[in-house]
């Protein structure tokens, strides 16, 4: 688990921070731990959270295959799994119905509710939401769609690898995610992120503060270029 004190530092940068950081860090990242596809996130103003990931499959467009009993136990070991260590968690959850991915929706009113008292800080999910009028308060959600009916849906599993949007997900890698999207940050990596934040930030400002002056042109931004250079 990463120190509290680093978890509340990542919170304080936004998700293509984040990415911008461990782009610096680590070439390959580049290409991969981000999500790809655009998501829905009606809570746009709620800061970026950080937290472990729970992952979980769902379906929706026919009944469980389980009966009632098996389905019960299921949902049991389910939540158990999300209210266990490490935390706080971010549920990160694929929708197994593609093309139809987003049919019926797992998450309203009652399952915001239940995964912030057990601990979570929100969910990232190709699948849908709805309610969002009676959403849990701060619950931060990334879906792949708004929809009415909860239809068949039901848990297909959980504590697998997960792709959600593009992203590659396991059960524990550490998730950042604000309305831009989520990224999935290397525990290797995490202390290092601050330093790298810091330094593109000081390497911007000379870009922007000249962008943003009167007379700005080409020759100024050359120089700036240049300066920016010198920063490390």
């Amino acid at each position: 688990m990463i120190d509290a004190a680093l978890l509340d530092k990542l919170k304080t940068y936004d998700t293509p921070t984040i990415c911008n950081a461990l782009e610096v860090l680590d070439a390959a990242r580049r290409l991969t731990g981000f999500t790809v596809k655009p998501l829905v996130c009606p809570f746009p103003a709620l800061p970026p959270i950080v937290g472990y990931a729970k992952t979980a499959t769902t379906r929706s467009t026919h009944a469980h295959e389980l009966d009632a009993g098996k389905a019960r136990e299921q949902r049991i070991g389910y939540y158990e799994y999300i209210a266990s260590q490490p935390a706080p968690g971010i549920v990160v959850i694929q929708d197994l119905d593609a093309p139809d991915a987003g049919f019926g929706a797992f998450w309203g009113e009652v399952m915001s509710a239940v995964h912030q008292g057990l601990g979570c800080l929100g969910v990232v999910t190709d699948g849908s939401i709805r309610d969002i009028d009676q959403w849990a308060p701060g619950f931060q959600a990334l879906a792949g769609g708004i929809v009415p009916s909860h239809a068949h849906v039901h848990l297909d599993g959980y504590g697998r690898e997960v792709r959600v949007a593009g992203m590659l997900v396991r059960s524990g890698d550490l998730v950042h995610a604000d309305r831009h999207g989520a990224v999935t940050i290397p525990a290797a990596l995490a202390e290092k992120i601050p330093a790298a934040c810091d330094l593109l930030a000081r390497k911007e400002a000379v870009i922007l503060e000249m962008a943003r002056a009167p007379g700005f042109s080409v020759a100024k931004l050359r120089e700036a270029l240049a300066k920016q250079d010198e920063i490390h």
